[in-house]
């Protein structure tokens, strides 16, 4: 971190050094603190965590270590530490074991950071030369296993891993921000794409992008096949899709926090009715006041519900939350189409 520029690489470091705080961040009690199996949740843990907080579409790792090693008191057990790291398509996993008594502490801590970076340097595929500390007797249990596209994907509908971006656009705006318009597109349409255009010139400022979630509140889950044909439909448009787990808006805010999403008014009455939270109404603020803490908005645009065209200015927006809620002008945008309309005249 004393390397200027570091913050372009370095997204985020924790270190969960007491076992408390190693509880908390793997949500459980390890088996073992000092285990292979430990590293390998924490590089998982830390490979989500950098989606989260990454630009859309650039490659991320995530990297876990944890050791045991020579302390004020004499250990029973072996001088170890173990090492994993996580990209999209590929977990590597690491062991070694010390000779005991040859180092001092900060001897130990010197051979597993520079064998850390290495790890690091090999992940990122960084052509570099490292001088090993080890001896000849110390010899690195290693694995990996790769993963394919379909891999990764049955991960993300198992909630593995927390989304999966496929970057199709060539424009990659120099922003964290995401404008983001969910939805199942069965099919992607012309409504879709023009909508999520007037929303991002009307944000000004964030990287445009769709989602489709993987798993639906009210239907089972997309296949794998499913999701690839639809995903198919963004790559033939040169449009970036996101395909996460997350069907609630609440969680989308969590998934990506500061974005701004892009929504019908159907929509947007069904985000402020009571009837959805347990009919209580200040579940209903809470849960949306939780949506607004991660900084994220909803661009809301025009719809026909029950035969009539409505907008965001119909709507009894509560507030608390009137500053989350702003209008698409129907003169902006407006088409009637929808997707099942497409459907129903393809059949």
């Amino acid at each position: 971190m004393s390397v200027p520029g570091a913050s372009n690489t370095v997204l985020e470091a924790v270190v969960p050094y007491s076992r408390m705080s190693m509880i908390q961040l793997v949500g459980k009690v390890p088996a073992q603190f000092a285990s292979s199996r430990n590293a390998e949740d924490m590089a998982l843990l830390a490979y989500n965590r950098a989606l989260k907080l990454s630009k859309p579409g650039y490659p991320v790792l995530g990297v876990g270590f944890t050791g045991s090693l020579a302390s004020a008191r004499a250990k029973r057990g072996d001088h170890r530490f173990h090492l994993s790291t996580r990209t999209s398509n590929q977990l590597w996993m690491s062991t070694v074991t010390l000779s005991k008594g040859l180092r001092t502490r900060e001897e130990e801590d010197r051979v597993s950071s520079q064998y850390l970076i290495k790890a690091i340097a090999n992940a990122c595929k960084v052509q570099a030369t490292f001088f090993s500390e080890l001896t000849e007797s110390e010899v690195p249990e290693e694995f990996e296993t790769k993963f394919n596209e379909d891999e990764e994907l049955q991960q993300v509908i198992s909630g593995q891993i927390c989304f999966k971006v496929y970057p199709f656009s060539r424009d990659f705006p120099d922003t964290e921000r995401k404008i983001i318009l969910p939805g199942s597109f069965n099919p992607l349409h012309d409504g879709h794409l023009k909508l999520l255009e007037v929303a991002t010139s009307i944000c000004g400022d964030g990287y445009p992008c769709f989602e489709l979630s993987a798993i639906n509140a009210d239907k089972p889950p997309l296949t794998v096949s499913q999701i690839k044909d639809r995903v198919k439909q963004f790559e033939k448009v040169g449009k970036t899709v996101i395909v996460s787990n997350q069907p609630y808006y609440y969680k989308k805010a969590e998934l990506f926090p500061g974005s701004a999403f892009v929504i019908g008014v159907d929509t947007a009455v069904r985000l402020i009715n009571p009837k959805y939270y347990s009919n209580d109404h200040s579940k209903m603020l809470a849960t949306l006041g939780g949506c607004k803490s991660t900084g994220c908005l909803f661009l809301v645009g025009g719809r026909n519900v029950d035969g009539v065209f409505k907008v965001l200015e119909d709507l009894d927006i509560p507030e608390e939350l009137e500053d989350m809620f702003v209008s698409i002008p129907p003169e902006a945008f407006r088409m009637d189409i929808s997707s099942t309309e497409i459907r129903n005249k393809l059949r």
